[in-house]
């Protein structure tokens, strides 16, 4: 198992992305803490499935936009789990509507989770990687990060800061043997996306050249990639899964 010995954090790990993600780097050999903020029982259910592929996990409740609530869950992990070697960015939040009727504070809402959470869960970890000199962040972004999206300017500005930041960080953390890579899923199957009515998700669909939404799995898959020494030279990048579309 090409994960093998190795331990993992991957955060909003409750559902969806996040969900698939830490299944599958439990189905590669990796141990796995699956943090969530609201959804206990979710973040159970991921839980089980990672013991269904025989491999050891935690369920650890953090609010990854706080600081101090992530420093304590990277401890609580470190003493149970004993080391991180692998940390999946993914916990985010998004918002659909024009930006001239969106609230301020949702703003903030916003960038703190999606853009502030990942830059401390990073900070947070560094401090146990840079001794280890080894290690492999994740981060999850999205085509809108890279190209922008009508109605979720905030959601955008976001993604489009953590692209910015993965390659800042990854430049400055090349010789220290961690490696920093995002995915920038494009539309993908899950519950972020139910909000579509049919003719919405047609459109969506008459867009994409593959003509269909991109499965969990897809983008799982390619996280197992970027956290194995299969992509040992791959650092810096924000590898797109979008079906085409751009």
């Amino acid at each position: 198992m090409e994960l093998s010995g190795k331990t993992a954090l991957v955060t909003g790990a409750s559902r969806g992305i996040g969900r698939q993600i830490a299944i599958e780097l439990a189905k590669a050999g990796a141990s796995v803490a699956i943090n969530y903020k609201t959804d206990e029982a979710g973040a159970i259910e991921t839980l089980h499935a990672v013991r269904q592929a025989n491999r050891y996990g935690i369920t650890i409740m953090a609010d990854v936009s706080d600081y101090e609530s992530v420093r304590q869950m990277l401890d609580d992990i470190i003493q149970k789990l004993g080391k991180i070697d692998i940390l999946v960015n993914n916990a985010g939040i998004s918002h659909i509507g024009l930006f001239i009727d969106t609230d301020i504070n949702l703003w903030g809402n916003i960038m703190n989770t999606n853009l502030k959470g990942t830059m401390n869960c990073c900070h947070a970890v560094l401090r146990h990687m840079l001794p280890r000199q080894s290690g492999s962040i994740i981060n999850i972004s999205s085509i809108w990060g890279n190209v922008g999206a009508a109605c979720e300017a905030v959601y955008s500005a976001s993604k489009g800061g953590i692209n910015a930041f993965t390659k800042a960080l990854a430049k400055e953390l090349g010789a220290c043997g961690i490696r920093v890579n995002a995915i920038a899923p494009g539309a993908i199957d899950t519950d972020m996306n139910k909000w579509m009515s049919a003719e919405d998700k047609q459109i969506t669909l008459d867009q994409i050249p593959m003509k269909r939404l991109g499965k969990c799995s897809e983008v799982s898959a390619l996280a197992v990639f970027l956290a194995s020494e299969k992509s040992s030279y791959i650092t810096g990048q924000i590898i797109a899964a979008d079906g085409g579309i751009f």
